[in-house]
C-alpha cells in the first residue's frame, strides 16, 4: 500500500517543517533576543504617538518620522533616568535604616514566638545583641570584600557584563529603526500571508491589536495612579520606606498577582520592623485592601476594560511558562503573547466546529 502526496501537501509539509525550525531557532537564541523583544514592545506602544507627531503641522511643515521617533525615544530614556535618579538617593538613605532595624526584628520575634514555643516545651532565645554585633562587624568589613568580589566578577564575567551593556545600548537603536520602518515592515509581513488567508489573518490581527492597545496603554495609566496612591497612603501612615515601596508596588502591577504580592510583602516587612504593636500591619492591610479594590473595581474597568479576558489559572500558567522559557523578558511578554494565542485558539475552535471532522457522525 503506497501513499502519494499532492504538490500542495508537500509544500504545506515543507512550510510546517520550516516554521518548526524557526521556532526552535528562536528558543535557542532566546538570550540575545532581549533587546529586539523589548524594542518591539516599545515600538508597538510608541508607534501611534509617532504617527500623531508626524500628522502635526508646525508652521505648515510636517515633522519627519525620523525626528518624531528620535524625540519619543529621548523622552522615554529621560523618564527612565529620572526614575533611577529619584529612587537611588532614597534607597541609599533608607536601606541603612532597614539594616539598623534588623536587630529589632529578632527582639520582636523573641517576644512573640518565645511564649508560644515555651508552651510547647521548646525554649529558643535569639541573641539579638550578638546578631547586631555580627552584622555591624560584617558591614564594617564588607566594603573591601564587596570591592574585591566585584573586581573578581568583572574579571571572570567581563564578557557577560559587556554583553548586558551592549544589549541595553542596542535597545534604542533597534527601537529607532522599528519606529522608522513600522508601516513598511507591517506591509512586508502581510505579503508573506497566503492570499486565501489574508482576510481572516487581518481580522484576527485587528482583534489582537484592539486587545493589546487597550491593555498596554490602559495598564500604564493604572500603574502610575497606583504608584501615586500607594506612595501617598504609606507616607500618610508614617512609613519610612513609603516612596520606594509605593513605586515598586505600583509599577509591578503589570505582573498579575506577583507584583501586588511582592509589594504587599515589602510593606508588611517594613511595618513589622518599624512599628511597635500591630497598628503598622493593620495600616498595611487597609492600604493594600483599598488599593486592590481601587484597581479591580475602578481603575481597571475604566482604563483597561476587560483586559485580555484570560482565566486566572491561564494567567498564572502563562507567567510560569514564559518565565521558564525566556526569563524576565518572558514574564513581560507572557500576557500579550497569551492574548494572541487566545485569539488564535478561538478562531481554530470555530474552524474545528465547522469542519467535517467534527460534524461527521
Amino acid at each position: 500500500m503506497s501513499f502519494s502526496f499532492t504538490p500542495e501537501q508537500k509544500q504545506t509539509a515543507l512550510w510546517c517543517v520550516l516554521g518548526l525550525a524557526l521556532l526552535i531557532l528562536i528558543l535557542l537564541l532566546g538570550p540575545i533576543l532581549m533587546p529586539f523583544i523589548v524594542a518591539a514592545i516599545l515600538a508597538y506602544i510608541l508607534n501611534p504617538w509617532v504617527d500623531r507627531l508626524c500628522a502635526l503641522q508646525l508652521k505648515g511643515i510636517h515633522l519627519p518620522r525620523s525626528l518624531a521617533a528620535t524625540l519619543l525615544i529621548v523622552l522615554v530614556i529621560m523618564l527612565i533616568l529620572a526614575m533611577v535618579l529619584v529612587m537611588t538617593p532614597i534607597l541609599q538613605k533608607q536601606i541603612p535604616q532597614l539594616q539598623d532595624q534588623i536587630p529589632r526584628f529578632f527582639d520582636k520575634a523573641n517576644e512573640l514566638l518565645g511564649p508560644m514555643l515555651g508552651k510547647l516545651g521548646i525554649h529558643i532565645q535569639l541573641d539579638s545583641a550578638g546578631i547586631k554585633d555580627m552584622i555591624t562587624k560584617q558591614l564594617d568589613t564588607s566594603g573591601d570584600e564587596i570591592g574585591k568580589a566585584v573586581l573578581a566578577s568583572i574579571r571572570v564575567g567581563g564578557t557577560a557584563v559587556l554583553g548586558m551593556v551592549a544589549n541595553l545600548m542596542l535597545i534604542p537603536i533597534v527601537l529607532f529603526y522599528l519606529l522608522l520602518d513600522w508601516h513598511p515592515l507591517m506591509d512586508r509581513l502581510e505579503n508573506f500571508i497566503p492570499r486565501r488567508w489574508v482576510g481572516s489573518v487581518k481580522s484576527g490581527a485587528s482583534e489582537v491589536d484592539s486587545i493589546l492597545a487597550q491593555y498596554l496603554r490602559g495598564q500604564i495609566m493604572v500603574m502610575v495612579v497606583l504608584a501615586i496612591y500607594y506612595s501617598g497612603a504609606l507616607a500618610i501612615a508614617g512609613f519610612d520606606l513609603a516612596l520606594p515601596v509605593g513605586i515598586i508596588t505600583g509599577f509591578l502591577v503589570f505582573i498579575p498577582y506577583l507584583g501586588f504580592g511582592l509589594g504587599l510583602a515589602l510593606a508588611l516587612i517594613g511595618a513589622f520592623l518599624q512599628f511597635d504593636g500591630f497598628h503598622g500591619l493593620i495600616s498595611v492591610a487597609i492600604i493594600y485592601g483599598v488599593g486592590q479594590v481601587l484597581e479591580s473595581f475602578i481603575l481597571t474597568p475604566r482604563l483597561v476594560g476587560e483586559r485580555i479576558g484570560l482565566h486566572p489559572l491561564t494567567v498564572i500558567f502563562a507567567l510560569l511558562a514564559f518565565g521558564q522559557l525566556f526569563g524576565f523578558i518572558g514574564i513581560l511578554v507572557a500576557l500579550p503573547t497569551s492574548a494572541i494565542l487566545a485569539v488564535a485558539a478561538k478562531h481554530l475552535r470555530i474552524a474545528y466546529l465547522n469542519s467535517s471532522v467534527y460534524r461527521q457522525s
